[in-house]
């Protein structure tokens, strides 16, 4: 993993958080148990850099958490953004947000499993971002495959989860989750993919 001091200095040598975002991130480091669940800054203007990129109109997200990376991901994106949340007790603090942003109007909270959400929602997929259940995340890869568009886009974040996936042995299902993802996106020949060892560490697929 990248070393404190680095990551210190990358902060310090990029834009600022912007007050909305910060005041988010605090929130969430004083209400939430697993507060490090958070985008955060740096991941979140990777997300908003991407979308200015390659200019989505359709993005789903898997995971909302309190929201901070479906606010990155709209303010990089003129686009629709659909984000999944499993908790419920988090809707009050994602919505408040999300209106506070301003981007009310292009994203869209569906609250509940997502397995059983994505089916319904009869969209085509520009870029698809996962950050969810780690036993789940193939699950969600295929079940997401066929809605996303050809040149479309599916990230995955956690890939290298504390770097635990360098481990052949372990019976923790999170990182046999992820370990599990990471090996069939490497051998899927419908993608081609870039494991980037960003924050914990970001599986970029691109459908070709």
């Amino acid at each position: 993993m990248i070393p404190e001091e680095i990551e210190r200095y990358c902060e310090l040598h990029s834009s600022p958080e912007l007050s909305f975002l910060a005041a988010l991130n605090r929130e969430t480091h004083l209400t939430q148990v697993y507060p490090r669940m958070l985008s955060g800054h740096m991941q979140g203007m990777l997300l908003r850099f991407i979308c200015q990129m390659i200019k989505p109109k359709m993005v789903l997200e898997i995971g909302t958490f309190t929201g901070y990376s479906a606010i990155s991901l709209a303010l990089g994106s003129e686009g629709i953004i659909h984000t999944i949340e499993v908790n419920p007790e988090l809707e009050n603090i994602i919505r408040r947000y999300i209106k506070e942003t301003g981007v009310e109007n292009r994203v869209i909270l569906h609250v509940g499993e997502a397995l059983n959400i994505i089916p319904d929602l009869n969209e085509v997929w520009d870029l698809v971002f996962i950050d969810a259940d780690k036993p789940n995340y193939l699950n969600y890869y295929k079940l997401v495959f066929p809605l996303v568009r050809k040149g479309g886009w599916i990230m995955a974040d956690n890939a290298l989860w504390d770097g635990k996936v360098l481990s052949a042995k372990t019976s923790d299902k999170d990182t046999l989750g992820i370990a599990e993802y990471n090996e069939f996106v490497q051998n899927d020949e419908r993608v081609e993919n870039l494991l980037l060892p960003f924050r914990d560490g970001l599986m970029i697929a691109r459908k070709i």
